[in-house]
């Protein structure tokens, strides 16, 4: 186990946004979390990932309370993309993924060989290379998004915390990040939680998914179990059907 949620909740005023979360994210496992828009998504990835501080109950990491880690600790294992990410500075590509070793450096040391080797293969596999060179603000959105989950794979977290990651991409930058992701989890034994608005994307690439509805969770577990056509129709309000023929598949239909 990596990360694990117990019991939180979130409240913004006297607004309740989370209640009475728990969950898991273990080595080795992608997790889908799926829900409409103003279940919670968002906030649950930022409390997991340190961000912010649960109104009620703790998040733990490898057993430790979240809150009691080192920024730079959490910084080494946990690496965060959210939807859209803005800066007020105008970097280069390479600055941006440089950032991404800033945890595993001494404070103004410079990068080392070992950070420009990691840089070098994470651009060519995220296929960012001839971006190195341009600066963050004169990119599309879909460019932008690939370098910031570029800049997280160069931190080598354990755990990657990813907030609808395949939005402003095409769908061959959807299919190549998240094969990606799955191959990094894979390969290092890391973990990752991924928030998808694609249920078909979900159940192609997550291990188990977790279905959040009115800031509570409403389903978890396989792809099998959780996209039902009971789940789909309670959840989001659409009629779907489940076809499982080498895979499984949702298909929405209009109401």
């Amino acid at each position: 186990m990596i990360l694990q949620a117990h019991d939180i909740g979130w409240d913004v005023g006297r607004r309740t946004i989370l209640t009475g979360v728990d969950l898991t994210v273990s080595d080795g496992e992608v997790v889908g979390l799926i829900g409409p828009n103003g279940s919670g998504k968002s906030s649950l990835l930022r409390l997991l990932a340190g961000l912010r501080r649960p109104s009620r109950g703790r998040v733990d990491l490898d057993g430790a309370d979240l809150g009691s880690v080192s920024r730079r600790d959490a910084a080494r294992r946990i690496a965060f993309v959210e939807q859209s990410a803005v800066t007020d500075q105008n970097p280069t590509v390479a600055d941006v993924l440089d950032l991404g070793r800033t945890p595993h450096r001494r404070s103004w040391a410079i990068g080392s060989d070992r950070d420009r080797r990691v840089i070098a293969t994470v651009a060519r596999e995220t296929e960012i290379e001839g971006l190195l060179g341009e600066r963050y603000g004169a990119l599309s959105g879909g460019e932008r998004q690939r370098v910031q989950i570029a800049r997280a794979f160069d931190q080598e977290p354990e755990v990657m915390i990813l907030d609808e990651p395949t939005n402003h991409l095409d769908v061959k930058y959807q299919l190549s990040l998240l094969d990606l992701v799955s191959t990094h989890v894979r390969k290092t034994s890391a973990a990752a939680i991924v928030a998808l608005h694609d249920l078909n994307l979900a159940a192609a690439y997550c291990d188990r998914i977790v279905v959040l509805a009115g800031g509570r969770v409403v389903a978890d577990g396989t792809p099998a179990d959780t996209l039902t056509e009971q789940t789909i129709a309670s959840v989001f309000d659409v009629a779907a059907r489940i076809v499982d023929d080498d895979g499984l598949w949702v298909r929405v239909d209009r109401r």
